[in-house]
């Protein structure tokens, strides 16, 4: 006779947790039972290496799924250990005291050896068919008991019933009556779908009874039609399919995998049809156990791009049962263009799955995915330049993000840094440990300059000096770039100097004194002039000043030291921020043609209204040379034509 129990208080807030509040996607109830038949076997798998008779008759171990549409039941069936009526009362009804957790205790206290890896904590995945179910009954008998079984049945509304029954196999049936509006759980395709999305991993099979249907054919193989001449309805048949593929790669040793299942099983992860661009696959053993298979992809995701989404990139296993795609706490953000799996031997599978952020042992399993996957490359850059060069290309604007991210690893992945720069060929990229060798002794700081592309760069009067000088200057082209070099203030003991910022000066102690008559000669010849433009353009510039960068051209447009630089508020307009307006520095080159002819119209008729209309073109000359916008590009063209006529006259 069935006898009425009353779940503990305790046990009802847990339900309550677990039906309305807990888990994210209903869907999972399904991964739940699933882990919770793997467990089982895994029990009874270790009890039969002592005890043979454990197996029964029935030593082919297994999970079947049983759908049954008229009676809306999904079926979950094992045969693993199974329980006894006790042992339903204690790990069905109460939170987290699970027949797995006592197991390992007494194993641990009796000081035998350790069982195979088993999954999670028994117990309270157990209520998530509450998500989607208005009753639940779980019939099942410990292995060993004969026929003598136990029904467990609840409808989640804080009580349960418990009775004895006959059951002829050892294991659990888990039979979940669907709520009205969740019948698609019955459907195929949606158990094939969940099954392959969490427990694809799962040693043991999960089967079930699929309709399989086939043409009937002549003995020539032909298709047999009825007299109007249609094809003969086709045989119906029942079949057994297994759902999972019960292949974990990563467990496997790499020796025993071929490159042809690594590419396989990544095509699977990320469903990329190219080949990963690179595998890389290790174990940990020590503060935190754990497994790790992870690829680099030969291009970035598309939901790299996509910002409002976190990218899908290191699914995290548990004892090879999937918890999510998306935990952020196992990779920091700058390397999410990673691929892989991690499966954790120090994770439960309980109720804090949902609270990763607390694990510690996430701590140190992302600490040390990090470490491998920046070793990798280095070596990479080390021994296989042209393919790390070919990463780079592919994620180094991601890569770099973690300059302001990731302080403990700031060296390294500075050394990890690549550049074009003013020596070098088109195409051809430098690392900041190859730029300072290459460092001429009076050169003190390591130069660089942003643009929007490389074409850009190369064409800034700005670089005129340093060229001049032999003193190499790195580009920065990658949007990012203006957010995260700035945070290197030096690399190597050389302190990196942006070289369209502030003023430059890069003679020597003797060549200052060599050429500080000529200095004092130039702004006493230009003094009048730099005033005079000053006054002219008060409204577009902050200040006039004579140029130590310009050799060749006539101006250049500069920033503040502390400014925020034209490439960034170009970016921040673009992102439709509020940028605060800020007037550059022009910088004039006395020893310019330009510059002189004006030094003389200024001598001849301080008041010439020609004055007003070259320095206006000076300057909007200047902003173009900077890539920058002109306020009135027709009145520049008119004032273009003008000069050309007068020079022809």
């Amino acid at each position: 006779m069935a006898e009425q129990h009353e779940f503990k208080t305790e046990v009802k807030q847990m339900l309550d947790l677990v039906i309305h509040s807990l888990y994210s996607n209903k869907e999972i109830f399904l991964r739940e039972i699933i882990s919770n038949a793997s467990d089982a076997i895994d029990r009874a798998r270790f009890e039969s290496l002592k005890d043979p008779s454990v197996l029964e008759d029935s030593p082919e171990w297994k999970i079947k799924l049983i759908v049954d549409k008229d009676a809306k039941t999904l079926t979950v069936r094992d045969n693993g250990i199974g329980m006894t009526a006790a042992e339903v009362e204690k790990n069905i009804g109460t939170v987290a005291n699970s027949g797995t957790k006592h197991f390992l205790e007494n194993l641990k206290a009796n000081k035998e050896e350790l069982p195979p890896e088993l999954i999670g904590q028994f117990g309270v995945g157990f209520y998530s068919a509450f998500m989607v179910a208005d009753e639940v009954t779980l019939i099942t008998r410990r292995a060993g008991d004969k026929s003598q079984g136990v029904k467990w049945i609840s409808k989640g509304d804080g009580f349960y019933t418990l009775e004895n029954v006959t059951k002829e196999t050892r294991g659990t049936d888990v039979i979940i009556h669907l709520k009205d509006d969740e019948t698609e759980f019955l459907e195929e395709w949606r158990l094939r779908n969940i099954v392959k999305k969490y427990s694809d991993f799962v040693e043991h099979p999960i089967a079930m009874d699929v309709e399989h249907q086939e043409p009937v054919k002549d003995a020539d193989g032909k298709e047999v039609k009825d007299a109007d001449g249609k094809p003969v309805p086709p045989v119906v048949s029942i079949v057994e399919e297994t759902l999972n593929s019960q292949k974990a790669i990563w467990l496997r040793a790499k020796n025993d995998i071929k490159k042809e299942e690594y590419d396989e099983f990544y095509r699977h992860l990320s469903h990329d049809y190219q080949e990963p661009f690179e595998t890389i696959h290790w174990s940990v053993e020590g503060q935190a156990e754990f497994k790790a298979l992870v690829y680099i992809p030969q291009k970035p995701m598309w939901d790299m791009l996509v910002q409002e989404n976190r990218p899908k990139g290191l699914q995290l296993y548990v004892h090879r049962v999937f918890i999510t795609d998306t935990c952020e706490q196992l990779l920091p953000r700058y390397l999410r263009f990673l691929r892989g799996v991690v499966d954790s031997a120090d994770l439960p599978l309980n109720v804090s799955r949902e609270m990763l952020q607390e694990a510690r042992a996430l701590t140190i399993i992302r600490k040390n995915i990090t470490k491998k996957v920046l070793d990798t490359l280095a070596d990479m850059l080390k021994n296989a330049p042209e393919r790390y060069d070919a990463f780079y290309t592919s994620f180094g604007a991601v890569l770099k993000e973690g300059l302001r991210e990731d302080f403990e690893n700031t060296e390294k992945i500075q050394n990890l840094m690549m550049f074009h720069s003013t020596t070098l060929e088109d195409g051809k990229r430098t690392t900041l440990a190859d730029y300072v060798t290459r460092m001429p002794e009076t050169q003190k700081e390591i130069y660089y300059l942003t643009a929007e592309d490389l074409v850009n760069a190369k064409n800034s009067p700005q670089l005129e000096a340093f060229q001049k000088k032999g003193f190499e200057v790195l580009f920065l082209t990658d949007p990012v770039d203006e957010f995260v070099i700035p945070s290197i203030e030096s690399y190597k003991d050389k302190p990196l100097r942006d070289i369209s910022k502030g003023d430059v000066d890069l003679d020597t102690e003797e060549e200052k004194k060599a050429k500080a008559d000529e200095r004092k000669a130039a702004e006493e010849t230009n003094s009048a002039l730099v005033a005079k433009l000053q006054e002219l353009l008060k409204e577009k510039v902050s200040q006039v000043k004579l140029s130590n960068r310009l050799t060749d051209s006539a101006c250049c447009l500069v920033d503040a030291e502390w400014a925020m630089s034209q490439q960034m508020q170009r970016m921040m307009k673009a992102l439709k921020q509020e940028v605060p307006e800020t007037k550059q520095i022009l910088e004039i080159n006395p020893a310019h043609p330009l510059i002189a002819a004006l030094r003389d119209v200024l001598a001849k008729d301080a008041e010439s209204p020609k004055l007003a209309d070259y320095a206006k073109m000076l300057f909007d000359s200047a902003r173009l040379m900077a890539n920058l916008p002109i306020d009135d590009p027709r009145d520049f063209a008119k004032q273009i034509a003008s000069l050309m006529a007068d020079s022809l006259k």
